[in-house]
This record gives C-alpha cells, structure tokens and sequence, in this order.
C-alpha cells in the first residue's frame, strides 16, 4: 500500500468520527497531519510506506511536538487507524 493510500484512509476515517484530518505544512519536518476529534481530542500523524521510518528533522519535531504536551504517531499501514483514532478519542 502506497502513503497517499495510508493518508486517504486515514481522512476518511477521521471523517467518519466527524473530525478533521489538517494538511500540514510551512514548516519542514513537521507531521503530514493534524488529526482533530470531537471533544478538543487532537494529535500529530507521520505518515509513512510499509516498513518506512521517519527521517531525522521528523523525529526532531515529533519530539519537540511531545514535549509540548502533544500526542504523535507514526503510521505505515492502514490496519494502525482506527486503533490510533480511538486512543485519541479516548485520550489515552
């Protein structure tokens, strides 16, 4: 499965949780998405090939991300979102 597959589904489903799925961009290294859910639930989603590992600039802003308090995943494959989503929604 190709990433614009993984990142296709991934807008769907957070639609399908009456959500919105933000396009990033502006800023290099920063995550794909911005996942925002009902009830102030939101989080930051590389989006990555099969087996493919974020770059280094990547793993910088997901870590400095973090430390502001912010959720961050990392997702290489479809079968990942819907149980991502529910951690976000759940605020786990």
């Amino acid at each position: 499965m190709l990433e614009k597959q993984i990142e296709r589904k991934l807008c769907d489903e957070v639609k399908n949780k009456n959500g919105m799925c933000l396009k990033q961009t502006g800023l290099a290294g920063i995550p794909d998405r911005l996942v925002l859910l009902p009830n102030g639930k939101c989080a930051f989603v590389e989006l990555k090939a099969p087996g493919e590992k974020p770059r280094k600039l990547q793993q910088i802003r997901m870590k400095q991300l973090k430390k502001l308090g912010f959720k961050c995943y990392v997702i290489d494959g479809a079968e990942q979102i819907k149980p991502m989503l529910e951690v976000i929604a759940d605020g786990v």
